[in-house]
């Protein structure tokens, strides 16, 4: 596929409670549909049946195995091929139904996830590579707060997982990227400095492409 005719993309990565989604959410305020496209990787979840066990019988997550990397590559594909791509809302533990989402391709594809770099750079479809930094007590004190809050789950369950799952997985498969990424972002309080930076950089790139055309 020709860079010159596919859309930018940008893979947005770093540890579980480091802010990423909350990051993205700001972002896409300040963009139209027209001019950037979200993709989260948490919506490319296996069913829990699929999930591996860990030697205590315990569903791990915070693989890479833990997606469907190929159905994400796929609909990475698609968007860049200009095609708009239909996939099911992951609600992880929530009741209510399920959405299916329609996203439509842009200028600018930003791609999120704990995978998204892991996935992306593999392939050879990351243009920008973003990290998202926070300390990490920070990160704990989040992912305990969203899990038993958002999602219901037994403190001491999110504890076990941090300590035998996500900590791990972190140090191999995420935490490289934080020495090889164009830019990383520190959110251990804020990351207002950085969403400047990045919104900056897609309007200007968005400004050269209409200027060009």
């Amino acid at each position: 596929m020709d860079r010159e005719q596919r859309p930018l993309v940008i893979g947005i990565s770093g540890g579980s409670g480091s802010g990423k989604t909350t990051f993205v959410r700001r972002l896409r305020q300040l963009f139209d549909e027209e001019e950037l496209c979200i993709l989260s990787l948490d919506n490319y979840y296996k069913p829990r049946e699929e999930q591996q066990c860990d030697a205590e019988g315990v569903k791990n997550f915070d693989l890479p195995e833990s997606f469907r990397r190929e159905d994400f590559l796929r609909d990475v594909r698609k968007l860049l091929r200009g095609e708009t791509i239909e996939i099911q809302e992951y609600r992880y533990n929530q009741p209510g139904p399920k959405k299916i989402l329609h996203i439509r391709p842009a200028p600018v594809l930003v791609v999120e996830g704990l995978y998204a770099l892991y996935f992306l750079t593999q392939a050879g479809l990351c243009d920008l590579q973003v990290f998202i930094h926070a300390h990490p007590v920070s990160k704990l004190v989040r992912r305990v707060r969203r899990d038993r809050i958002e999602r219901n789950y037994p403190v001491e369950d999110v504890l076990y997982r941090y300590e035998r799952h996500v900590f791990p997985a972190y140090r191999a498969y995420i935490a490289p990227f934080r020495d090889v990424a164009d830019i990383v972002i520190n959110n251990t309080e804020h990351f207002e400095g950085g969403l400047r930076i990045l919104s900056g950089f897609i309007r200007h790139y968005l400004e050269g492409l209409s200027t060009q055309g």
